[in-house]
């Protein structure tokens, strides 16, 4: 049984902050690093491992989006008072409180059902050299001709279900849950940075959840406390200057300036598979 060193987790929370907000696919990353590290990629102690180091990229996003979060928490509590108040002065923060509940909820059904599945014969190499090389075409058809018409506190409970349940397809590895998201937004007409802006507020759900049920599974004979402290920490450095980029980016430019990344790992993975560089699973 391998187990995870301080190195591993240096480089596995490098890979973690700097994948889990562009639309690579962080999971998938994370599966690769584990193979060429020598891990054991199906090992739940592994995995486990993997979802908790995303706890550094929360506190990014949270911190990234403090006053935002302030914002929205301090609306809904207040909406949660008589529904006269509410009615007599509507607050769009409130409403766009209540949306992010609802969009992250679709993910939280489908991670519960299908954990078999997402931990077992999901977990394949294959699979994430697949989806990466294939999603790129769902980035591309997102990106040719978005209509960008609404900001995020503009959207409706529609659109934001429909974000909510093509953020659930990023469950396969590979396919990356910001791509999955930000691509949906695109489709349903929201700016590209409102959809960038939502697809953060929906990795705080999804990444927690995954987090504190992940705990269950962790094995300090595989992966002690403080490697896992410092792949944490090292997510959260680099995952906080990677959401900064990329707000940045997506002002002025397509998330399919990523394709090319995409399609080159996806057919490199392919390559390191048939040679036995990599293991499958």
């Amino acid at each position: 049984m391998s187990s995870v060193g301080y190195l591993d987790a240096i480089v596995l929370g490098v890979v973690e902050g700097l994948t889990e907000f562009l639309p690579v696919s962080s999971t998938g990353h994370l599966t690769v690093a584990e193979g060429l590290l020598g891990l054991k990629i199906d090992d739940p102690a592994v995995t486990s491992f993997t979802a908790i180091i995303q706890f550094g990229a929360i506190v990014a996003t949270f911190l990234y989006f403090r006053a935002d979060f302030v914002r929205l928490a301090l609306a809904w509590l207040r909406g949660l008072g008589p529904a006269r108040g509410r009615h007599h002065a509507p607050d769009p923060d409130y409403r766009f409180a209540w949306l992010v509940i609802l969009g992250s909820s679709p993910i939280v059904v489908v991670a519960l059902v299908g954990k078999d599945l997402i931990d077992g014969p999901l977990r394949n190499l294959w699979v994430v050299a697949g989806a990466l090389i294939a999603w790129s075409a769902v980035i591309w058809w997102a990106e040719r001709n978005p209509r960008q018409e609404y900001e995020e506190t503009e959207l409706g409970v529609r659109e934001v279900l429909i974000i909510g349940l093509m953020q659930c397809v990023a469950l396969v590895p590979g396919v990356s849950r910001s791509g999955a998201t930000i691509s949906a937004g695109l489709m349903v007409g929201a700016t590209r940075v409102a959809a960038t802006r939502l697809s953060f507020f929906l990795a705080v759900p999804a990444l927690t959840g995954a987090g504190v049920y992940s705990l269950k599974d962790v094995n300090t004979e595989v992966v002690g406390w403080g490697p896992m402290a410092v792949g944490t920490f090292v997510s959260f450095l680099v995952a906080y200057a990677a959401i900064a980029w990329l707000l940045k980016l997506v002002a002025g430019h397509s998330i399919a300036v990523f394709n090319p990344y995409r399609i080159v790992a996806g057919l490199a993975v392919m390559g390191m598979l048939a040679s036995g560089v990599l293991s499958a699973t």
